[in-house]
C-alpha cells in the first residue's frame, strides 16, 4: 500500500470523532553508571569511536560477563520512584536475533521474569488527572550504533561503534491507557522527571540516553476490542513523539475509512516530512527465542536491599509539588514551575530559608530564568544560571528590596548586573549609587518639575482622572533613575497636586 501522506491524513472533526486511539509507550532509559552492565567499561559519551571495548562487551569467545550491582540498585531506585513491585527473583534471557550492532548475536536482557511490575504514574490532561499504569521495568544491555552517513562510503557501507554496545538500560513499558498523543507526551514528561529527580539517568535524548516507541492503534469509540497495534520507532525528542502519534493515527483512520485493513507493522517517523514509513512488518510475532541465560545466575534483591533503595528515595515531583502548595502558600503552577527539577527546588528552598518570602522568591526566580533565556551571551544560555547567581546572592538582593534598600526598579537593574558580572547585590547597589532615596525635599523638586511640564495631565487629574496619577509616579520614578521611594513619591504627588 502506499504510504499516507499528510494531506491524505487531514481528516473532518466528525470522522476523527468516529474514532478513539490507543497508545502504549516503550521507553529505553541508560542507567547512570560509570561502567557497562556486564563489564568495567566505559559509558562515557562522545569519546572515540570503538575505544570503550573490551572482550567481553565485543562478544569475544570465551567471556564472561558479570552483573554491574549499581545498574540494579539504579534500576530498583526507577521502579519504587514509579510505584512498582520490585521482585525478589529476576532472571536475564538470551534474545536471539542478528544485526551487526549485536556481536554476540544475541542481547541479554529480561523476558518473563523481570526485575519489577505493576507500577503507576498520574498525569494531569485536559484539567483532570490521570493514571496510567505501567506493566513492567526489565534490565537489557544495550546495542551498538550504526551510523549511515558522515563517512566516504556512507552511499555503500554502513559504520559501527561499539561504545554503546553493554551500556545498561532499563525498559519501561507502559500499559495502552493513553487515549490522545497529549497524554503521551504528558506521561513522557512525568517519566522523564521522574528518572532525573532519582539520578536514575540524564534522560539526554540527543546522546540517546532517553528513547521512546510508541504503539498506536485505533479503534471505533465505544468499541471494547483494540485495533491493530503499529509500534512506531526513531521517535527522539517530545515534540516528534506528539506529532508522529497525530500522524498515524489520522493515517490508519484514513485507512480504516477506505475500507482497508491496518497491517500490524514497525513504523519509522521521517522527521524531515513529517510522516511515518513502514519499516518491517510484524503480521507474524518475530521468534527471538528467548531463553534463560546460562552465564548470569538469577538476580535476587532482597527485603533489606529494596527497602533500603526506598530509604534513599528522594522527595519526589508530585508530593513536592503539594508541599510548596501547603507549606509557602503557593499557588498550583506556581509550586509546579519551581519543582520542574529537583535543582530548581532545592535553589527555592534556599531562598526561604535564608528570610525570604516564598512569593517574592517565586518572582525573583522567574526574573532569573528570563535573564538566562534572553541572554544574548551563548555561554551564559548554556551555562547553569543558578551557578551564575547563587541563592544566597539572590537572597540578599531580595532582602534589599523587601527592606526598603532599593527599589524593586533598581533591584531589576541590581540582578541584571549580578548575572552580568557575578558580583553581589550590595556591592552592586554601593559601587553604582543605587540605594533608594527617601529624601522628601529632593523628591518634592523633582515632582514640581514634572507638574510643570505636564499641565495637560493636572487638568486631567483635577478633572477626575485618577489614572493619571499613575503617569506622574512613572515620570518621577523615572527622573530619579528608580532610586525615589514610591511611597514617598506618592505621598509629595498627592500632596502637589491637590
Amino acid at each position: 500500500m502506499a504510504k499516507t501522506t499528510p494531506e491524505e491524513a487531514t481528516l473532518s472533526p466528525e470522522v476523527l470523532a468516529k474514532y478513539e486511539s490507543v497508545i502504549g509507550l516503550e521507553v529505553h532509559v541508560q542507567l547512570n553508571t560509570n561502567t557497562k552492565i556486564f563489564c568495567g567499561c566505559s559509558t562515557r559519551f562522545g569519546d572515540a569511536p570503538n575505544s570503550n571495548t573490551c572482550p567481553v562487551c565485543l562478544g569475544l569467545p570465551g567471556t564472561l560477563p558479570v552483573l554491574n550491582k549499581r545498574v540494579v540498585e539504579m534500576a530498583m531506585r526507577a521502579s519504587l520512584a514509579l510505584n512498582c513491585t520490585v521482585h525478589e527473583h529476576s532472571r536475564f534471557a538470551r534474545k536471539n536475533y542478528f544485526y551487526p550492532d549485536l556481536p554476540k548475536g544475541y542481547q541479554i536482557s529480561q523476558y518473563e521474569l523481570p526485575l519489577a511490575t505493576g507500577g503507576w504514574i498520574e498525569i494531569d490532561h485536559a484539567g483532570a488527572r490521570k493514571r496510567i499504569g505501567i506493566t513492567r521495568l526489565h534490565l537489557e544491555e544495550d546495542a551498538a550504533k550504526n551510523l549511515h552517513e558522515g563517512f566516504a562510503e556512507s552511499d555503500t557501507k554502513a559504520y559501527i561503534d561499539y561504545n554503546r554496545c553493554g551500556s545498561p538500560l532499563s525498559e519501561i513499558v507502559s500499559e495502552p491507557d493513553m487515549r490522545a498523543p497529549e497524554e503521551a507526551h504528558a506521561y513522557l514528561t512525568a517519566l522523564k522527571q521522574i528518572l532525573l529527580y532519582t539520578g536514575v539517568s540524564d534522560c539526554n535524548m540527543e546522546e540517546g540516553s532517553l528513547r521512546c516507541d510508541a504503539n498506536v492503534s485505533v479503534r471505533l469509540r465505544g468499541a471494547t476490542e483494540f485495533g491493530t497495534k503499529v509500534e512506531v520507532k526513531n521517535l527522539n525528542s517530545f515534540r516528534f513523539l506528539q506529532k508522529a502519534i497525530e500522524y498515524e493515527i489520522a493515517r490508519q483512520i484514513v485507512v480504516l475509512e477506505s475500507g482497508n485493513r491496518v497491517p500490524q507493522e514497525t513504523r519509522l517517523w521521517n522527521q524531515a516530512e513529517s510522516y511515518t514509513v513502514p519499516m518491517r512488518s510484524k503480521e507474524k510475532a518475530h521468534d527471538y527465542r528467548y531463553f534463560p541465560e546460562p552465564d548470569l545466575l538469577p538476580v535476587h534483591v532482597s527485603a533489606a536491599w529494596r527497602e533500603a533503595a526506598a530509604k534513599d528515595l528522594p522527595e519526589l515531583p508530585e508530593a513536592k509539588r503539594a508541599r510548596f502548595v501547603s507549606i509557602y502558600g503557593l499557588s498550583a503552577d506556581e509550586a509546579t514551575v519551581l519543582t520542574e527539577t529537583r535543582q530548581e527546588a532545592a535553589y527555592f528552598e534556599v531562598l526561604v530559608k535564608s528570610g525570604s518570602d516564598p512569593k517574592q522568591a517565586a518572582g525573583w526566580m522567574q526574573r532569573l530564568t528570563h535573564l538566562a533565556e534572553v541572554t544574548a551571551d551563548l555561554q551564559k544560555k548554556v551555562a547553569d544560571k543558578y551557578g551564575i547567581v547563587a541563592a544566597e546572592r539572590l537572597a540578599e538582593l531580595i532582602a534589599l528590596v523587601a527592606g526598603g534598600k532599593i527599589t524593586s526598579t533598581s533591584g531589576r537593574a541590581v540582578l541584571a548586573k549580578m548575572f552580568e558580572s557575578g558580583r553581589g547585590a550590595a556591592e552592586i547597589v554601593a559601587s553604582e549609587g543605587l540605594a533608594q532615596s527617601s529624601d522628601t525635599s529632593a523628591i518634592e523638586a523633582i515632582a514640581r518639575e514634572v507638574i510643570e511640564k505636564n499641565a495637560d495631565n493636572v487638568a486631567k487629574f483635577k478633572a477626575g482622572n485618577e489614572g493619571v496619577f499613575k503617569f506622574f509616579v512613572g515620570q518621577v520614578i523615572k527622573a530619579t533613575r528608580g532610586q525615589a521611594n514610591p511611597q514617598v513619591v506618592n505621598d509629595v504627588l498627592r500632596k502637589l497636586l491637590s
